[in-house]
């Protein structure tokens, strides 16, 4: 979820970012190999000059010893056969322990035990001289201390030759077989001079005899197949000599007879001269093979340079051309999302505006078409955004000229409407003033204040089309009259109670649509509030202007919603005609952008909601004898409407409708004769069959009206 609000750029990052660690985690891991490789032959070389060279002359310092102590068993002359041998082991002891210390980390994985064992089978070296001085065990089992030291140097001896080059390996793996070898002919040597002091072998001693023979021919055997042709060749020279033949002639005839050799001289020159040329031998082919290790440790590591610079400069290069190939996508990116962005939020929007305040605009001019450079698919997408702004703007423009058409539709059907509306409200006004039956005067009154609401109706569709309604006045309006104005035009006007309000009077150019914005809120408060609860509204002179406050006991609105209706009404937006539940309020919020009035919602301490309009100071003018009831005709409202607005707060009700009586509250100057003209020019009244007449076409237009609405819905 995280990586897709990311910018383009990032993601490109991250694109480029998996290839180049792969191609660095490669390159890293061959070099690894690589390394290892030279490592490990470093490591080789390292263990042969320090654990490899010690260990080598502590065998043959073992085997020396062993064979003195072998005929010290027999002869008991302790001191004459081991001489300075034991001294001279002692040194190869320390020596190898020095060394085992110098190779420090080279000593690790499998050769750290084998290290330990045999430095352990060293530190037995002490109590077996002293068996052996106390002449305590068999002269075999004595030997066989022995051995398991030298079966321990030979164990080390396994675990040097590690290397990863193969031919190296199998070559040391050979040589190893071949010193082996040279151990067990040093074994059979130690048994025949121990036996030749007193001239048998035991049962046990020609047991071990025969197998220390049968492992150095195989050992001899295995390490011949093994070793290349430069390496072997020394050795089938050293086999195909005089000492080895007669070595092997004796081996055989121990073996058969199962007695030392009748002529000890001859057996200890024969094995002196073999073992001399088997030491010198595989001292200068261990020498070759390190050689060998050197020079592929020198060749590994030309290797590791060639590849390792080779593979850096193939991972630097990748990253330079990923970070410049990135850096020109996402710069062309920008471009495009730049210029998308201007297209959406600046010039569209822009055009639309001009095309709502009624502007004209050219579509090949305002969709000019969107410049940018780079590959195919960002052109590509250039031009399908420029196809874009063109559609729109098309669209746009199409759009506002069917709305403009569309609105002076209905502002001719309003205009009409409100005429026919006039008409019949004179009409009205003229049956009334000839009328004397109150109950032919409440009918009357019904359908006059039908015809009100119906007449504001219509002012509010020529409102919404931002037309101005065709009434005004030339002298200011009190307010107490223009908030009785507004509550006649109320279909629940006996619910609203007016209080007494101080004295003030609004620009009569400003008059009828004060009149229709408080008619409207009035209206709401009384659609919006139980039928049984009365609506209150009252107003005030305050410093920035006149405040009028309609005040319901509803169940109000939510914070959201009234946070909603409050933006209506201070920015109120183009009117959609698909969004015809909040009518009123568009019309309050045309009427009140109009003249700059202020309209705000809150909720009403008694729970409902109280909606408070101020109108501004330039509009208001403080006129003391524009009281209440007060004013001539001029300044005032017309004669029809005073009547009616003071006719609803007369005292009387009859089947839940204020009683009217005639003339009761006019002021004096509209209850004076009517003009002499008036009197001179009487008109023609209607007979009472033409008013029923006219009143039953009435009737069944408004009837037929009803049927057509609930046939319809809603």
């Amino acid at each position: 979820m995280g990586s897709r609000n990311r910018s383009i750029r990032f993601k490109i990052f991250l694109l480029l970012l998996l290839p180049l660690l792969s191609l660095s985690a490669l390159w890293g891991f061959v070099l690894n190999l690589t390394m290892g490789d030279a490592q490990s032959l470093f490591r080789a070389d390292t263990l042969y000059q320090t654990v490899g060279v010690t260990s080598t002359d502590l065998g043959l310092q073992l085997q020396t010893e062993r064979a003195r102590s072998a005929e010290a068993l027999t002869t008991r002359d302790l001191n004459e056969v081991l001489g300075g041998q034991r001294a001279r082991t002692d040194r190869s002891v320390a020596d190898f322990k020095k060394a085992v210390g110098q190779a420090g980390e080279a000593i690790s994985g499998d050769l750290v035990r084998p290290v330990e064992d045999l430095t352990a089978a060293l530190d037995r070296l002490g109590p077996i001289r002293n068996d052996i001085d106390g002449g305590l065990g068999s002269r075999l089992a004595g030997l066989n201390e022995y051995n398991r030291i030298l079966d321990a140097v030979f164990m080390v001896f396994d675990h040097l030759v590690v290397v990863s080059d193969l031919s190296i390996f199998q070559q040391a793996a050979s040589l190893q077989a071949m010193g082996q070898a040279r151990e067990y002919i040093a074994r059979e040597h130690a048994l025949v001079i121990g036996a030749l002091a007193d001239s048998r072998l035991t049962e046990p001693e020609i047991a071990a005899f025969t197998e220390f023979a049968a492992s150095r021919k195989f050992l001899h055997s295995r390490g011949l197949a093994g070793l290349d042709v430069s390496l072997r060749r020394p050795y089938e020279q050293v086999f195909a000599t005089e000492p080895f033949a007669t070595f092997s002639t004796m081996e055989a005839r121990v073996i058969k007879t199962g007695a030392p050799p009748p002529d000890p001289d001859a057996w200890n020159a024969t094995v002196d001269r073999l073992t001399t040329q088997l030491d010198t031998l595989g001292l200068a082919s261990a020498e070759t093979l390190a050689g060998r290790t050197s020079e592929a440790a020198t060749g590994t590591v030309a290797e590791i340079s060639l590849a390792g610079g080779l593979g850096l400069i193939a991972v630097l290069a990748s990253i330079i051309i990923s970070v410049r190939f990135g850096r020109r996508l996402a710069g062309e990116l920008a471009g495009l999302r730049t210029a998308a962005v201007e297209l959406s939020q600046e010039r569209l929007p822009g055009i639309v505006e001009r095309l709502r305040r009624g502007e004209d605009v050219d579509v090949r001019k305002e969709a000019k078409a969107i410049r940018v450079s780079g590959s195919a698919e960002i052109s590509d997408v250039a031009k399908a955004f420029g196809s874009v702004q063109r559609t729109a703007v098309t669209a746009a423009v199409g759009q506002a000229a069917l709305r403009r058409g569309v609105g002076q539709v209905f502002l001719n059907l309003a205009r009409r409407k409100q005429g026919l509306l006039h008409r019949q409200l004179a009409l009205l006004d003229g049956m009334q003033r000839r009328t004397h039956d109150p109950d032919r005067l409440e009918e009357l009154f019904r359908l006059d204040h039908l015809t009100t609401r119906m007449r504001r109706h219509a002012e509010s569709l020529t409102i919404l089309f931002g037309a101005a309604p065709g009434r005004a006045w030339r002298k200011p309006v009190p307010v107490v009259d223009i908030v009785r104005a507004a509550v006649a035009e109320v279909e629940d006007y006996t619910r609203v109670a007016v209080e007494a309000m101080p004295p003030g009077a609004i620009d009569g150019t400003a008059a009828a649509d004060v009149t229709h914005l408080v008619a409207e809120l009035v209206e709401n408060a009384t659609i919006y509030s139980p039928p049984d609860t009365n609506v209150q509204v009252r107003g005030d002179m305050v410093s920035n202007g006149y405040a009028i406050e309609v005040d319901d006991r509803g169940l109000g609105l939510s914070s959201d919603e009234y946070a909603a209706f409050n933006a209506l009404l201070t920015n109120p937006p183009e009117f959609d005609l698909a969004d015809s539940d909040r009518l009123g309020l568009f019309v309050v919020a045309k009427l009140a952008e109009r003249h700059g009035i202020k309209v705000l919602l809150r909720r009403s301490p008694f729970g409902g909601t109280t909606a408070i309009v101020l109108v501004p100071r330039a509009m208001v003018t403080e006129q003391a004898a524009l009281e209440a009831g007060g004013g001539d005709d001029k300044a005032a409202l017309p004669s029809r409407t005073r009547k009616k607005a003071l006719a609803v707060v007369t005292s009387g009700t009859h089947a839940g409708l204020p009683r009217r009586v005639r003339q009761a509250n006019l002021t004096p100057q509209l209850n004076e004769a009517p003009p002499e003209k008036a009197e001179q020019e009487p008109q023609p009244e209607r007979s009472p069959d033409e008013v029923r007449d006219l009143f039953s076409a009435f009737q069944r237009g408004t009837q037929r009206a009803r049927e057509e609405a609930s046939e319809e819905g809603p």
